[in-house]
């Protein structure tokens, strides 16, 4: 079930990072709902902790939703700007805070709650691993309300059990309705592979890329990572015009257009300026810019995300703190992903 093809090599970890580039960890926590004995797969018992502005946790409520598990697995949301200095427990910590305040909107965020899965009301998650003796403090994590302890925190494996497992978990979808983000049997093997495959090339250019270039300090590791992303986002305009098929692997939605999704979701509100991905939009890209529509018109996709959590978060934690409050033309995001000829 883990898919570890899609990691980052931690070979040399630190010294690249002294050299300015981004390197992104391993998630230590990685067992399987329905494989491992401890975590059976039921209804009602799994519960989900995620930041709505991490495009990793965006992967996690994109599959929640779509596969219809909304009712059966919980989740708690974190406000989108981590602790400051002056927290006494120490900046950038994930944080379960309802009451906070945006920058943006001067209000408090509706979707933010307190922490409710581990009966402590943790405010930080960080406190949630440390529980169980770790010092990660990432999300997503996917959390046990019974045994009160984390099955997982990488992304890419909870889509996958999710997939696996969602009748078990209690979907409200008919088997014959829910997509099948993964297909299973030798029957699907060729789409599997082509799902693998197109995975490792969305992750590494598009997905990770667009944070080797946002966060790295070296101009020329940041030049790489640029130039990457927009020669993979040709790759996929073309991918889709060959045949003018309405998704990555053909008529069907699957988990490769999923992990996709969260990136060129935030990519011309937010990443083109604040991860200096300014080649170009999405909307410069005519059939990219419709998949991108096609897959926000999808039941389920569209109340999963939250570009305002993305502003706040991305913008807040910048150097002054200012959000941008465009881009408006041609109309506003994300009012803009229900136009698909807005690419011409």
């Amino acid at each position: 079930m883990a898919d570890k093809s899609v990691e980052e090599s931690q070979k040399d970890a630190a010294a690249r990072r002294a050299s300015g580039e981004f390197v992104r960890g391993v998630s230590g926590f990685r067992s399987v709902i329905g494989e491992d004995a401890a975590f059976p797969a039921e209804p009602g018992r799994y519960h989900l902790h995620v930041a709505l502005n991490c495009p990793w946790c965006h992967r996690v409520t994109l599959a929640r939703s779509v596969l219809g598990l909304t009712g059966s697995i919980t989740m708690d949301v974190a406000f989108p700007n981590r602790t400051s200095e002056d927290d006494p427990e120490g900046p950038n910590h994930w944080e379960f805070n309802p009451d906070r305040t945006a920058s943006l909107t001067g209000q408090t965020l509706p979707e933010c709650t307190v922490e409710t899965a581990t009966g402590q009301a943790m405010r930080l998650v960080r406190q949630i691993y440390q529980a169980e003796g770790s010092e990660e403090k990432s999300v997503p994590v996917l959390f046990d309300k019974k045994s009160k302890r984390i099955v997982t925190n990488e992304s890419a494996d909870i889509v996958r059990m999710l997939n696996a497992q969602a009748r078990a978990l209690g979907s409200e979808i008919a088997d014959d309705a829910r997509p099948d983000l993964y297909p299973s049997g030798s029957a699907h093997a060729a789409v599997r592979d082509e799902i693998d495959a197109l995975n490792e090339v969305i992750y590494v250019g598009i997905n990770n890329g667009a944070y080797k270039a946002g966060f790295s300090s070296d101009q020329s590791v940041y030049a790489a990572a640029f130039q990457r992303y927009f020669d993979t986002l040709d790759g996929l305009e073309k991918r889709l015009a060959a045949d003018n098929r309405p998704f990555l692997t053909g008529d069907r939605f699957t988990e490769a257009d999923l992990r996709l999704f969260p990136t060129l979701y935030r990519h011309d509100p937010v990443y083109y300026v604040r991860m200096k991905l300014n080649g170009a939009r999405v909307l410069d890209f005519p059939h990219l810019w419709r998949w991108l529509c096609r897959v926000h018109s999808l039941p389920g996709v569209a109340e999963s995300g939250s570009l305002l959590h993305c502003r706040q978060g991305y913008f807040g934690r910048s150097w002054n703190g200012v959000v941008p409050l465009g881009p408006h033309h041609p109309m506003p995001y994300p009012e803009a992903y229900g136009h698909p000829n807005l690419a011409g």
